[in-house]
């Protein structure tokens, strides 16, 4: 079965974003394919490698870029979320006329027609959060 997730909340806001991680590596380990997790709204923040998580918690962005190395899966942030947010990447920061891109590498900048790719492509789109 292949599978793409929705993530909307940001990563210390609710346990959403942990379900979804634990999700997606259940989801791979059951030998299921995960096409595609796309951060929409806050969920985007996953993306943004200036924040540092405390020394207490784990390190969520590096856990979902190593997911997405290991069974190359596609993270998408929401290109109009991430803007609005401050997460972006060298083109966008460029364009913008912003001085550096935090957009972590492990993450795309796309529009929300990558969302409706992975709906059409998928068995299952799971969201998390709301």
């Amino acid at each position: 079965m292949k599978f793409s997730l929705l993530v909307l909340n940001s990563p210390g806001a609710a346990q959403s974003g942990d379900s979804a991680l634990a999700f997606a590596r259940a989801v791979v380990e059951a030998g299921h394919e995960l096409y595609r997790v796309f951060f929409y709204h806050e969920g985007v923040q996953h993306g943004d490698r200036l924040a540092v998580p405390a020394q207490d918690d784990i390190d969520r962005q590096a856990a979902w870029a190593a997911l997405a190395a290991d069974h190359k899966v596609d993270l998408v942030l929401c290109i109009a979320s991430a803007i609005r947010r401050g997460v972006l990447d060298e083109n966008e920061a460029g364009r913008h006329e912003q001085t550096a891109a935090s957009a972590h590498p492990a993450f795309e900048l796309s529009g929300l027609g990558q969302l409706v790719d992975a709906h059409l492509h998928s068995d299952r789109l799971v969201t998390f959060g709301g």
